[in-house]
């Protein structure tokens, strides 16, 4: 008996240290998508959007034949539902708003605006389904949303472009409401949803870019930006969140919207405006406490009911 329950424990550990690590690879991984995108000259963005979604909506469905089988892959698009499809819109249109945005404006402006959707959901559960929100996280949102406000407020005075934080914006509502689906729908498998929305993306893309053919240096980028850092990025993600408490995998996810910037700074020497700087480490220092809290109290109600 004693034995078997010191094989289950190392055998949790170990899920949980892989668990941490997937996480952390796919937030590093999405972290360098801005970087990637600098090194992409086309001139349409729709041409752009077309291709990484071609990249990543086949890296998905492939890697869920490979991981599930054909019957099961499947069977799990067959099951997403009405809720499964509004998570697909969802990420197609934050997806594709991603790309078009950052003709417009800087990576740390999209990044750290986007970093506010877990508590702009809770403010959208709030007014859509009446969910109950504690003081703390009242706190938490009215700070996110002081330091969006003060981010935004740079293309008032023409340091970045209104067009370029709207579309930061409508990627944050979108990623909001997926978040709000899939907490009310948990049956909800966030891998063929998201190939879907991708897929649905390239269609769209199809429709409205110009033409389609672009250099090989051009199309070697491409392939990284939709493949690797959207495609293998989020395999990671959906692979290594069910191994850790979400409050956890939400926490260690804040080190896409830290290093994008970072990343963009050293390599391209995109400086972000000091409203984009000063809005930001609001936002990010409300995001990260609320998670760390919330994290806590998980941790402390398991520990109080393991002991009852």
């Amino acid at each position: 008996m004693t034995t078997t329950h010191a094989i289950s424990t190392r055998s949790a550990a170990s899920d949980f240290r892989l668990g941490v690590l997937l996480v952390a690879g796919s937030a590093i991984t999405w972290s360098f998508g801005g970087t990637i995108a600098r090194f992409i000259h086309v001139a349409d963005s729709w041409t752009v959007v077309f291709w990484r979604a071609l990249f990543a909506s086949s890296f998905l469905l492939l890697f869920m034949l490979w991981r599930e089988g054909p019957r099961a892959t499947l069977a799990m698009f067959r099951n997403m539902g009405l809720p499964g499809l509004g998570v697909a819109i969802c990420f197609g249109v934050a997806s594709s708003c991603f790309v078009v945005a950052l003709q417009y404006t800087t990576v740390a402006n999209i990044l750290l605006t986007q970093a506010a959707a877990p508590l702009f959901a809770g403010l959208l559960a709030w007014m859509v389904f009446g969910e109950r929100i504690n003081g703390p996280t009242w706190a938490a949102i009215a700070a996110v949303i002081c330091g969006v406000a003060i981010m935004v407020s740079a293309s008032f005075s023409g340091q970045v472009s209104p067009l370029g934080d709207g579309l930061a914006l409508v990627i944050t509502v979108m990623f909001s409401s997926a978040i709000v689906i899939t907490r009310h729908h948990p049956e909800v498998r966030m891998m063929p949803a998201v190939c879907l929305g991708t897929a649905m993306a390239c269609v769209a893309a199809f429709l409205l870019s110009g033409p389609l053919s672009v250099s090989a240096p051009d199309l070697g980028w491409l392939f990284l930006f939709g493949a690797v850092n959207l495609g293998a990025g989020l395999a990671m993600f959906v692979t290594g969140a069910r191994l850790i408490p979400a409050a956890l995998a939400a926490l260690v996810g804040t080190l896409e919207p830290v290093l994008g910037p970072v990343w963009v700074w050293l390599i391209h020497g995109e400086v972000p405006v000091a409203r984009t700087v000063l809005g930001g480490a609001i936002v990010f220092l409300a995001l990260f406490l609320h998670i760390l809290n919330d994290w806590r109290r998980q941790r402390e109600r398991k520990r109080t009911s393991s002991m009852a």
